[in-house]
């Protein structure tokens, strides 16, 4: 099962609304952002929203294999193409026709093997290694890279054309911290899959002031770093060891919680109830400046029709026991549909 698009914060929202938007043109599309920001996970989010989301989601690493190797994974080869093709072999693109092909690292491609690579974006044909004959695929191609690429450009080490021809539709994630606010929730997601998987090793979720030095954390390892303290904590709950082991652990001042007796919310114009509604959807412990620059009516309105659905989901699967068919024709949604938003707002049946 894929990872969730995981984010309530401007930019993530953004990026979901993209997604939906591009999902069914099958134009190309270039992922940029720093390493661990989730690139392969906006990759498969575009796959499963897509009409494709039944055929191969194929990925290939163009950091990871020297360039003869890259050239024969992508292409494939001939029996006796090069010493050692004992047989023949399809490549990604063969593998990956009429579904997705994800070009990690992309940036890191041989200069050597863009050309042909702009050969097959522009016609749709390739010759595997030892071949004189053409092959037609048909792939969705999403790449990936945390270079600049303009810059590379500008190096020779990246040919324009085939940037123009990969930056189609472009989606830059920002760092993990340059969207805090989708910390919390990515630290819920965490907790909740490794419970299972380390089933013996409880920790425990983070008290508020734990969870405030979390968010002020820089987090250069962005979302793979976050996941691996969390691994971690699940293993040897203790969050003091965590920040003793975090490189350039600095927690910044902890911002004063906005209550009822703030400056800004008088206590006797509170209102209680409408204050624990807002509470759920807007951070009320940011600081007033900057709390009213993160109230969006749109943005509330997802996070509350996610809400609700989670909570009709969880309801319908409960009372069917989490018969999965069966709900899935209950809330007339596909199964598909119902598998993905099940991950997506980490729905599952209780641990026995």
């Amino acid at each position: 099962m894929s990872t969730p698009l995981i984010g309530v914060s401007k930019s993530m929202l953004k990026i979901k609304e993209l997604i939906n938007h591009v999902a069914n043109t099958c134009l190309n599309v270039l992922i940029t952002g720093e390493t661990g920001v989730g690139k392969e996970v906006v990759a498969q989010s575009l796959y499963i929203e897509s009409n494709r989301s039944t055929e191969n989601f194929v990925k290939i690493n163009c950091a990871a294999l020297p360039e003869t190797l890259l050239e024969s994974e992508l292409y494939g080869y001939e029996k006796g193409a090069f010493t050692g093709a004992h047989k023949k072999r399809p490549g990604k693109f063969q593998t990956a026709d009429k579904g997705v092909l994800f070009l990690d690292e992309i940036g890191d491609m041989p200069l050597a093997l863009q050309s042909k690579m702009l050969h097959v974006l522009q016609s749709g044909e390739f010759s595997p290694l030892g071949s004189d004959h053409e092959f037609k695929t048909d792939v969705w191609v999403i790449a990936a890279t945390n270079h600049n690429l303009e810059e590379s450009i500008q190096k020779k080490t990246f040919r324009e054309d085939l940037f123009y021809r990969l930056n189609i539709i472009k989606i830059d994630i920002p760092p993990l911290r340059q969207r805090k606010e989708d910390i919390p929730s990515l630290i819920e997601y965490y907790f909740r899959l490794y419970k299972t998987e380390y089933p013996n090793n409880m920790g425990s979720k983070p008290d508020s002031e734990t969870l405030t030095r979390l968010c002020n954390y820089p987090w250069p390892g962005n979302v793979r770093q976050l996941q691996n303290c969390i691994k971690k904590q699940m293993v040897v709950n203790s969050w003091k060891k965590i920040f003793e082991e975090l490189p350039n652990e600095h927690p910044q001042e902890i911002s004063t919680p906005l209550t009822g007796d703030s400056p800004l919310f008088p206590h006797n114009e509170v209102n209680n109830d409408r204050m624990n509604i807002i509470s759920e959807f807007v951070d009320l412990s940011t600081s007033s400046d900057t709390l009213f620059e993160d109230i969006s009516l749109k943005k509330i309105k997802k996070l509350a029709s996610d809400k609700v659905e989670k909570e009709v989901i969880t309801f319908v699967l409960e009372k069917v026991g989490w018969n999965r068919s069966k709900a899935a024709k209950i809330l007339k949604i596909s199964y598909k549909t119902l598998l993905y938003k099940m991950n997506e707002f980490t729905v599952s049946p209780p641990v026995k």
